[in-house]
């Protein structure tokens, strides 16, 4: 008989559950399909400076100090870096405690109940279709002017983004192949990339001149008002006027170089697929952290420092740079580590999409098919196929550019929920073996909600909009299917 919509909607999984769904053992039920543990320290890192170093380092950058930080972006990307680090600790103390596939949609389910763990992995869907989707369209525009590729195919002038379906098309065949198979390609694409940027830091380093690093943090001054919808939920709030640079600039931007940050915890997403999870997944969340902030703070700091903050490039701020010094054939070098930067972003948000839809189909919130594994790759086939389909028509199709912002808010959304469900399991589960403890919990993780929601304060109002109607439009789905078809509310 189906619980009463009151008490459905805050029932939650038990972690004892959870743990031996991932090892295939459901406590004498049939056995549930469970994905094969082939992952080290080293592939996590992998995937998460696959997913993190992306389109952030090559496009926000210039965008950010030229118009809200100056030099001092470089502060601005530490500051982000220090949010994302915080939520990445929480992160840590549940992947290691909870190995599963689902990251914070399963630590919702055990913590905050049903409901929460649907909007959560709801949330999440939209978050890495999207990211996947705008990520192949900047692949295909970068492709295009490596290769001089004919605009009418390969670029935002095209009506069918013919790039960007192609690529994605590409990677989730090499996704549906399997996870070992992934991490290899990925593996490949992070060191192109991870050298190309400390080639511009240390090549770079030659042509930093004082004079464009003066002042460091320019003198704040008012900003254009977009005003309407387009203005940060936090300025139509408490009617503040807009400023540009100071202190203030320095935050703003921060908020806007955090989307260079999101994706790295979809490392949390292949806890099922980690071969010592307890060890590896806090190794491989932080440590993709680290290894991305230490580059961004360099390349920043390279970059300002090469041009005037003023004169930077919006569109290909790097490249640009290199330009300016006379170092064209540079240029070449960095646009193709963009494009390998931006092809391992998009295979591991279709990996990460799928291991979410996976497990949201094992537990009954979405049709179990989305479940069913390959018995010869051990990866979810069916799923990674109707998401490859999904992305590429995404990507192909709907030019997503206004939407961006809408990445963003779904990870820092995850992050507040993450960041909430570490003391609350502390409380529940106080006998839970925890082989990482996030420190000085529950302030630390208590800080990194209040972090993630200023930030997310800074979006704007249409961003948190169309956010609030995907939320409601899966409620109706939850409503309608997901609350009857969950597998605890089966006798």
């Amino acid at each position: 008989m189906t619980p009463p919509p009151g008490r459905s909607a805050f029932r939650t999984k038990s972690i004892d559950d959870i743990l031996a769904m991932s090892e295939g053992d459901p406590g004498g039920g049939p056995v549930r399909p469970r994905l094969r543990r082939r992952l080290g320290p080293v592939d996590l890192m992998g995937f998460g400076i696959g997913i993190v170093i992306g389109t952030g380092i090559f496009t926000l950058t210039g965008i950010a100090a030229k118009q809200s930080a100056g030099p001092a972006v470089t502060v601005s990307f530490l500051i982000a870096g220090l949010v994302a680090a915080l939520a990445a600790f929480c992160y840590a103390e549940l992947a290691s405690s909870v190995p599963t596939a689902g990251s914070a949609y399963t630590y919702a389910y055990a913590t905050l109940g049903e409901l929460a763990a649907w909007i959560i992995g709801w949330d999440l869907l939209l978050e890495f279709a999207l990211g996947g989707a705008v990520v192949a369209r900047g692949w295909s525009s970068y492709l295009a002017n490596l290769l001089d590729l004919p605009p009418s195919l390969f670029t935002e002038d095209a009506p069918v983004n013919v790039g960007a379906i192609g690529i994605v098309l590409l990677l989730g065949l090499v996704a549906a192949v399997g996870v070992r198979e992934s991490s290899r390609v990925t593996n490949v694409l992070v060191l192109v990339k991870v050298a190309i940027c400390l080639f511009v830091i240390v090549a770079g380093l030659f042509f930093v001149r004082a004079a464009n690093l003066t002042p460091y943090v320019p003198p704040a001054e008012a900003a254009e008002s977009e005003g309407g919808l387009a203005q940060p939920l936090v300025q139509a709030l408490f009617g503040l006027s807009p400023t540009a640079f100071g202190i203030t600039g320095v935050l703003s931007a921060a908020a806007v170089v955090f989307f260079a940050y999101t994706g790295f915890e979809a490392v949390a997403n292949l806890g099922e697929e980690t071969r010592r999870p307890s060890r590896d997944l806090p190794l491989g969340l932080l440590g993709t952290l680290l290894v991305c902030t230490l580059l961004y703070t360099g390349v920043s700091f390279v970059l300002t420092g090469m041009v005037d903050y003023r004169e930077l490039d919006e569109g290909a701020p790097i490249a640009s740079a290199f330009d300016t010094v006379g170092l064209g054939w540079a240029s070449s070098l960095i646009s193709l580590a963009a494009v390998a930067g931006l092809t391992s972003v998009i295979l591991v948000d279709v990996v990460a999409m799928t291991r979410i839809t996976f497990a949201m189909g094992r537990d009954g919130l979405l049709p179990k098919a989305a479940a069913a594994l390959s018995p010869r790759t051990g990866t979810p086939v069916r799923t990674t196929a109707i998401v490859t389909v999904g992305v590429a028509a995404l990507a192909g199709l709907v030019p997503l550019d206004v939407l961006a912002d809408l990445v963003s808010i779904g990870t820092l959304f995850a992050f507040v929920v993450v960041s909430l469900a570490v003391p609350i399991l502390r409380r529940t589960r106080p006998e839970l073996k925890r082989s990482f403890r996030v420190p000085l919990s529950p302030w630390l993780p208590l800080l990194s909600a209040l972090a993630c929601l200023y930030l997310m304060s800074n979006l704007s109002v249409e961003t948190w909009l169309r956010f609030l109607t995907w939320l409601a439009l899966g409620l109706v789905v939850y409503v309608a299917y997901g609350r009857r078809r969950a597998r605890l509310a089966q006798p």
